[in-house]
């Protein structure tokens, strides 16, 4: 009795999850449909599979297998190309597979860029630096112990790093941002609510508006 009572209880609780998991998938693709209506943004929650192979160069988009985008809204915020959605990818097999899921956005740049890395700094990177694998150093003592920071060329990392460039990411909220040639991406490890979603847009397009004169022109110069 006690044995058939257990079944039955996993029974229930495991409708009540898939219950629960499409009421709230539903509400948030109802919430991203009404931000990107607000937003004069085009808006599907189909799955897209291509974007690890749109932007081979983010890294948060090569993780595990299984990958596809959704709830996907694309168009022009504030003049520029954008693209938002929620993203999949799994890891594990077996009992021990894992599904991932977190939010990006990626605006394109309105130049060349070249790669560069930026992130909240966390306990692992103090670890790393006692064995010598060390992010690049600002003279802002406060930058540099909130933000890991790598780029292959540091002078590019200096170019676009500034003192009014630290200042505005200081005061801004926590993301991941990852530039490639083309465009400037933005997550973290979960999803976003409309509001981080605009967060996430203003703060590209701040990055954008601080990048020096000389910088734009330069880049303007190599990409003839």
């Amino acid at each position: 009795m006690q044995e058939q009572l257990f079944i039955a209880a996993i029974i229930v609780f495991a409708v009540v999850s898939i219950i629960y998991s499409f009421y709230a998938s539903d509400k948030r693709r109802k919430e991203l449909a009404a931000w990107a209506m607000s937003k004069d943004l085009n808006f599907t929650a189909e799955h897209d599979s291509s974007f690890q192979d749109r932007y081979p160069s983010f890294d948060c988009l090569q993780r595990g297998d299984s990958r596809y985008a959704y709830n996907i809204m694309a168009g022009t915020f504030a003049g520029r190309e954008f693209l938002g959605c929620d993203y999949h990818y799994a890891t594990g097999s077996g009992k021990s597979r894992t599904q991932h899921h977190f939010s990006l956005v990626i605006i394109k740049s309105p130049i060349l860029l070249e790669p560069l890395f930026i992130r909240p700094e966390n306990f692992f990177d103090k670890l790393t630096e006692l064995v010598g694998f060390n992010d690049i150093d600002f003279e802002s003592a406060e930058f540099s112990k909130k933000f890991y920071v790598k780029s292959p060329d540091k002078k590019w990392a200096y170019d676009i790093i500034h003192q009014r460039m630290m200042e505005f990411l200081l005061a801004s909220p926590e993301f991941s941002i990852q530039f490639d040639s083309l465009s400037v991406i933005i997550y973290r490890g979960t999803t976003f609510s409309p509001k981080d979603f605009d967060d996430a847009a203003n703060l590209i397009n701040g990055i954008f508006e601080r990048i020096p004169d000389y910088v734009i022109q330069n880049q303007k110069l190599r990409s003839v």
